[in-house]
């Protein structure tokens, strides 16, 4: 990476760390340095249990309205589940749960049998291996695709280490390995701007990967893709699936089939609660979910 790419890529990192923002608002670099000491003191979760997520009578008010009402969910370790529900059914409220960006009045909320999620701010469950996907994408329009990939490399970000770091043979290999997962290998030297909205998409659920998440939280992947780009994701997830945990927020009941393969867990939200859980064939034939979902 050139020197002006290399202070351009300094310069989105803290646009990004801005954007996604920390629960305690501190954003200075020596704020960032206390914070990366902490983390690395967390810890890794344990999965001998075989849950990678555990939510417990989860429960978030806002202004008297209940976001989330005693919400209970739990997700298995390389597990794909797909999260569906009408406009207000608590879906965004509870990735913002998990990932610390909202407080819950009540419950619990664990990242394997030993982190306390509710104990963590939001850069610190993102270290202990929770990723989360928005569904705009937010990447670094200036940089190229590859550089995108390199500076969401799982590593010391401070300043410091920044400026002096260098790729390892081994961390070149791991970007090559993530551009062809996510189909962007004849597009690495182009810069991100210029990609289409799915490849924008695809870039950064692999800026994503870079980090070596054990658990994603996708929401509304392939809102706005061509059904090329929808078909090619929902084979990225399912070769995804088994290596990590994924949770997929989506309203498009196509792709939630093809993911689903007829056979995987769906759960279906309504005011804040789980309403029902199934294969996709149970749950629209369920009476209550046709009621208030499908609205037939």
């Amino acid at each position: 990476m050139t020197p002006d790419l290399l202070e351009a890529g300094t310069q989105a990192r803290e646009a990004y760390d801005e954007r996604r923002s920390t629960a305690t608002g501190k954003t200075a670099s020596g704020g960032r340095a206390a914070a990366y000491g902490r983390v690395l003191k967390l810890g890794e979760p344990d999965f001998t249990h075989g849950v990678a997520l555990y939510l417990d009578d989860i429960t978030v008010s806002f202004d008297g309205f209940k976001a989330l009402n005693k919400l209970s969910l739990t997700i298995n370790v390389g597990e794909l589940r797909c999260i569906i529900g009408p406009n207000g059914a608590g879906k965004t409220t509870m990735m913002d749960c998990i990932t610390g960006k909202t407080r819950p009045d009540s419950g619990k909320a664990f990242f394997g049998s030993t982190i306390d999620l509710l104990r963590l701010t939001e850069p610190e469950i993102a270290q202990v291996g929770i990723g989360r996907k928005f569904q705009k994408p937010t990447v670094y329009e200036p940089l190229s695709v590859f550089d995108n990939l390199e500076l969401a490399l799982r590593a010391d970000r401070r300043a410091r280490a920044s400026l002096f770091h260098r790729l390892s043979g081994e961390q070149r290999d791991r970007i090559g390995q993530v551009l062809t997962l996510i189909h962007l290998s004849q597009e690495h030297g182009r810069e991100a701007g210029l990609l289409s909205h799915g490849q924008k998409q695809w870039l950064e659920i692999g800026m994503l990967l870079m980090q070596e998440p054990k658990l994603l939280l996708l929401d509304e992947p392939v809102a706005g893709m061509t059904d090329e780009e929808t078909e090619r994701t929902a084979e990225l997830f399912l070769t995804l699936e088994g290596q990590h945990s994924l949770v997929v927020v989506e309203h498009d009941m196509k792709f939630v089939d093809q993911l689903t393969e007829g056979r995987k867990t769906v759960t279906v939200l309504h005011e804040g609660s789980v309403l029902a859980e199934g294969p996709l064939a149970d749950v629209q034939n369920n009476e209550q979910v046709v009621e208030v979902y499908l609205g037939r």
